[in-house]
């Protein structure tokens, strides 16, 4: 049919030529050979266009192929195995970006996994510094793999001075992360409640596009946010510190929040640098004891003569909730309340 097609074209074609040609008063010899080169070159295009998309179709299976080979193989008991599955799915990241966010939450899916470290235990500020800790082959092997598993999230996330990047979403949840880096890296939505993070966290210079929420979990090392941008908003209640938290420095700048802030009710002892609240800026819970600056107001400075405090916890009597994304709020400005479409930013999950 396609090919009947084609043929159909380029009769029209070597027609159509013919006749402007006769117009034109050209002798008949050129007419026939300038109307059978036209005839020809649209058949051949044609012909060019079909292999080009088998090609393509072919690609596509190829890759289609490899992703459930490579799924499959995370599942396989050798460490090696499920290390080269996962080199395979960054590789396919890469090379067909229609795979990029499905990649990233098998990855993720990887790291959600239960597992526990003896190091994580001994000293969870910083698991490598432990020499103590009797671990088994299993656990030390499955540890290599997860580590193979944060490397590659981070390099499969966009990166670098570009004028344009891909953002897109990870959910860890529940994760045990170890040295978990995403420095300078673009995210969709970040979510991490309940997470588990030993030694040093570094998200300075992390640019996260829609919320971040870190809600339940603990940072049991240094954190770091400086130059950090969290364009619509951060929650960090009931999130426990048990290390320093750098929310700027010299060097790299101070970090950003927009759109809503929950802090944790017991701020972090050590903090480093400060964190800027951008105008507009909600906020949850009175961030009372955190190095925040902006205007005065943004930082949560006398917020009780303006706001009603529940005795439920929230705030305008509006019960808290338990992710601290209700629709009670502490307002940024202590002279306004206005709602803000929190259901609008998907933190209604």
């Amino acid at each position: 049919m396609k090919w009947a097609l084609a043929v159909v074209m380029a009769a029209v074609v070597t027609a159509a030529t013919s006749v402007l040609l006769w117009w034109f008063k050209a002798p008949p010899v050129e007419i026939v050979k300038t109307a059978g080169v036209a005839g020809g070159a649209i058949v051949a295009l044609y012909a060019l266009w079909l292999n080009d998309r088998k090609h393509f179709l072919e690609s596509e299976k190829v890759a289609d192929e490899r992703f459930a080979r490579s799924v499959e193989l995370l599942g396989n008991e050798a460490d090696q195995v499920r290390v080269g599955a996962m080199h395979s799915l960054a590789w396919l990241a890469k090379s067909t970006p229609r795979y990029r966010q499905t990649v990233l939450d098998v990855l993720c899916a990887y790291l959600r996994r239960p597992f526990d470290h003896p190091a994580h235990l001994a000293k969870p500020e910083d698991p490598d510094q432990d020499f103590t800790a009797k671990v088994s082959q299993e656990t030390r092997l499955e540890h290599q793999v997860r580590l193979t598993a944060q490397r590659l999230i981070k390099d499969t996330l966009s990166w670098g001075k570009k004028r344009k990047h891909e953002h897109y979403d990870l959910d860890l949840t529940g994760a045990s992360l170890e040295y978990f880096s995403l420095d300078g890296r673009h995210v969709n939505r970040f979510v991490a409640r309940r997470a588990q993070f030993y030694g040093i966290t570094n998200l300075r210079n992390l640019h996260v596009k829609r919320v971040t929420l870190f809600s339940g979990g603990t940072f049991h090392g240094r954190l770091q946010l400086a130059n950090a941008e969290f364009e619509h908003g951060i929650s960090f209640q009931e999130v426990a510190f048990h290390g320093e938290v750098e929310l700027g420095n010299d060097s790299d700048g101070i970090s950003k929040v927009g759109n809503f802030f929950h802090p944790s009710p017991k701020p972090p002892t050590v903090q480093k640098g400060e964190m800027t609240v951008l105008e507009g800026t909600e906020f949850r819970e009175p961030a009372t004891g955190w190095r925040l600056t902006g205007s005065t107001e943004a930082a949560g400075l006398g917020l009780a003569d303006h706001v009603e405090q529940d005795a439920r916890g929230g705030a305008d009597r509006v019960a808290g909730d338990r992710d601290g994304l209700g629709d009670g709020k502490v307002p940024a400005k202590a002279d306004e309340a206005r709602v803000v479409g929190l259901d609008g930013e998907g933190l209604r999950d």
